[in-house]
């Protein structure tokens, strides 16, 4: 049975709004999506304000609606399902999505479905021209997240390894605070270190050769502060270099670590899903490596990478495919700020 989603996105700074239409088989195909970024707003302020960013999200998430309705040429009259964001992210962010949609669904008499964020991450790739088939290796780096799992299938996931501290993402965007490069500083970082020299500096790799496929970015970090002090005045002439040699630290652990997983698991295929897999080098030397083991590699388009309401409604697409939840009429809702992935494996009320 074909069903139209709309699903709903507000977990930080990016509220996104989306309409996915399933059916009995296939993947699910995404009619339209319209995004809205927080970052100028949040700019003056070095980082993410959560009180203005829940403020933020009511004045967007209507128009958007409406903007990616009348791009699909539907009306909410002909959505299904209404599908949120319930988790992991800011709470009271969380809540204008989780607030909005439910009141959409009782509104309309239609159901509503909550969603893992990370999940949406993980099944974003399915958006691609290049989908995946199931089982892969899914190297999972948004945010304050940092996963290796093994994929066999929706909402069958077992964690390979993870952070134990700082995510890469974190790494990424705390080394840029270090060099003055201001917010958000993953993607200031990543332009920066084309113009820099890679070998400049020798920065740590940690738990690079531990063993096991955990990760740790916090000394990283702390390296990267100590180089800084370092340079004193030399830092504004350097910068290139040591943001390119902290880039090439990242990504080597990352690439090396999917490629250690790739090889206990036996697995052929590879994901590469959040906001760090849009960076340049991570995508060039993971081609590479990948290319070498024969192993297919896939990714998000890269302007899906980062939140957005599409991969929100392609998880519940895929999760109401297979059979894995159901969506539900019972408007009462809450939202699950912390939540790991590998607790979805039960259905969530």
């Amino acid at each position: 049975m074909s069903l139209l989603i709309l699903g709903i996105e507000s977990s930080c700074d990016e509220t996104g709004v989306a309409l996915v239409r399933s059916a009995d088989t296939g993947v699910p195909v995404l009619l339209s999506h319209a995004l809205h970024s927080q970052i100028e707003m949040h700019q003056a302020y070095g980082g993410v304000v959560p009180e203005l960013a829940s403020r933020d999200h009511i004045r967007r998430v209507l128009p958007l609606a409406t903007q990616v309705l009348t791009g699909a040429g539907q009306t909410l009259a002909d959505v299904d399902v209404v599908a949120y964001t319930q988790g992991p992210g800011l709470a009271g962010a969380l809540l204008v999505g989780a607030g909005v949609a439910c009141a959409l669904g009782a509104a309309l008499g239609k159901p509503v479905l909550g969603v893992h964020h990370l999940e949406g991450h993980l099944l974003s790739p399915f958006l691609s021209a290049d989908p995946p088939e199931f089982p892969f290796v899914a190297l999972l780096v948004s945010g304050g997240h940092t996963q290796l799992m093994r994929v066999d299938g929706v909402g069958r996931y077992e964690i390979l390894g993870e952070t134990i501290d700082d995510a890469a993402g974190e790494a990424f965007d705390k080394s840029a605070k270090l060099m003055g490069l201001g917010y958000p500083g993953g993607p200031a970082l990543s332009r920066m270190a084309q113009q820099g020299d890679a070998t400049a500096f020798k920065l740590p790799r940690p738990l690079l050769h531990s063993g096991d496929l955990d990760f740790s970015f916090a000394g990283l970090k702390t390296a990267v502060l100590t180089q800084a002090k370092k340079l004193g005045d030399e830092l504004e002439a350097r910068k290139a270099d040591l943001a390119a040699s902290t880039e090439a630290a990242i990504v080597e652990v990352l690439v090396k670590k999917t490629l250690a997983a790739l090889k206990q698991t036996g697995l052929q295929r590879v994901v590469v899903a959040g906001g760090v897999g849009a960076n340049r080098l991570l995508r060039e030397q993971l081609n590479t490596a990948c290319s070498k083991a024969r192993v297919r590699v896939h990714y998000p388009e890269l302007h899906l990478c980062t939140d957005n309401g599409a991969m929100i409604a392609m998880a519940a697409a895929m999760r109401l495919q297979a059979g894995q939840q159901q969506a539900n009429t019972a408007y009462a809702f809450d939202v699950k700020p912390r939540w790991p992935l590998d607790a979805i494996t039960a259905p969530v009320a």
